[in-house]
């Protein structure tokens, strides 16, 4: 009888993953490591792990699918922050290799994230659908200014979390993914054609799960995807040209960027029209500017609009730490992580345990400027926490 010793490849830092039960599918498995988490409709079996270092995902799948989508998750690590993060693969070599069992790949669990299906309100996502919307073109947008051909863009392949007033959406199914150089506008036209195509179909399904007609479903959704989609691309890929001595625009152009989350990685200045004007030609990054300003002043990783929040509020207690000059915002910022941000959030997690405490702290930030409006006056951050904590945390976004 041939030995069943899986072959288990996997990154440091994480476990080695030998405790499981790999003679037997997933569906099988009775581990005391298996855990519930949210999960929405997926074609292969799918297991939740949980060790020290985090909750993993295991996904029962073809052992080159599993080889590939591993490769495709590491090399998108370094470009973007919204995909799963690859861990390992796993080949059990006396299992047949037409058989989804024989192999599987782990990617780290998404901390508070959610399926799509936790959005629905109704037939649709009534209130959630623009911020839903945003969020699903800008991901792609994204996946794509980096080389990255999805080849099964749907709601499903995403998880979703709440970012501040909006939501992120990060990847996790790879499977038919490709990476390029530079992706061609036609692999862009397609994964847009698939990704309506799926869409459509997954608001159908809503809607019959409802009790309602496909004319009430809102197939709409994937073209208004689209329709963002060639909006966004188009702010962050036309070039511009101005007068040479128009150096403004240039900063303008960034700042607007910037304010869309996108971090700018290279600029081009090109001299046209016999060097009286300069055509800017900007190679645009992922979308994490704030969340990468954040992390460089207080070594935090918090995502990108929580990010944008927060700097806010770094910015709004910079006078009172003496943060004019570029030395006294380092100062400030020390002060303010150490006396405001962190006690704050010490408390938050002591409140609310479980909950994604970066979240949390912006919806606080929320209810303090309704209450500073409301007085027409400035409010001590220990009067508006306890405030917001009696007042049972009005605002704290939850899914339902």
């Amino acid at each position: 009888m041939t030995k069943r010793t899986p072959r288990i490849h996997t990154r440091e830092g994480h476990p080695d993953f030998v405790d499981l039960d790999w003679t037997s599918p997933i569906r099988e498995w009775t581990s005391d490591r298996l855990v519930e988490m949210p999960e929405g409709l997926h074609r292969h079996e799918i297991v939740f792990v949980a060790y020290d270092e985090g909750v993993y995902a295991i996904k029962e799948i073809l052992p080159r699918l599993a080889r590939h989508e591993y490769t495709m998750l590491r090399t998108m690590e370094g470009r973007t922050r919204h995909t799963a993060t690859a861990v390992g693969h796993v080949e059990r070599p006396w299992v047949d290799d037409d058989l989804d069992w024989a192999g599987a790949v782990i990617t780290k669990y998404v901390s508070h994230a959610f399926p799509y299906r936790h959005l629905i309100s109704g037939i649709g996502f009534g209130e959630r659908r623009d911020a839903l919307l945003d969020a699903f073109a800008g991901l792609l947008v994204e996946l794509h200014l980096n080389g990255f051909f999805w080849g099964d863009c749907s709601l499903s392949n995403v998880l979703y979390r709440w970012d501040a007033s909006s939501i992120e959406a990060i990847m996790i199914d790879a499977e038919t993914s490709e990476i390029y150089d530079r992706i061609s506008g036609g692999q862009r036209w397609n994964d847009l054609e698939i990704m309506q195509l799926n869409v459509a179909g997954e608001m159908g399904d809503i809607a019959a799960e409802q009790g309602a007609s496909l004319d009430e479903a809102d197939l709409a959704l994937g073209e208004e995807i689209a329709g963002r989609y060639r909006s966004l691309w188009k702010e962050l890929t036309t070039s511009l040209v101005v007068t040479a001595g128009d150096h403004f625009r240039i900063r303008q152009r960034i700042a607007r960027l910037h304010g869309l989350g996108f971090a700018v990685d290279d600029i081009d200045l090109i001299p046209v029209d016999g060097g009286t004007n300069v055509k800017i030609r900007v190679k645009v990054g992922g979308r994490q500017y704030h969340s990468e300003r954040l992390r460089e002043i207080t070594g935090m990783d918090i995502s990108e609009n929580q990010a944008r929040v927060i700097l806010s509020d770094l910015a709004y207690h910079d006078p009172k730490f003496g943060g004019t000059t570029a030395t006294g915002k380092n100062v400030a910022a020390m002060k303010w992580r150490s006396t405001v941000f962190e006690p704050l959030v010490a408390q938050i997690v002591d409140l609310l345990p479980g909950r994604d405490p970066y979240q949390a702290y912006c919806d606080y930030l929320g209810f303090r400027l309704a209450m500073a409006i409301d007085r027409d006056a400035d409010i001590r951050n220990d009067e508006a926490f306890a405030a917001w904590r009696d007042a049972n945390f009005p605002g704290l976004r939850e899914v339902v």
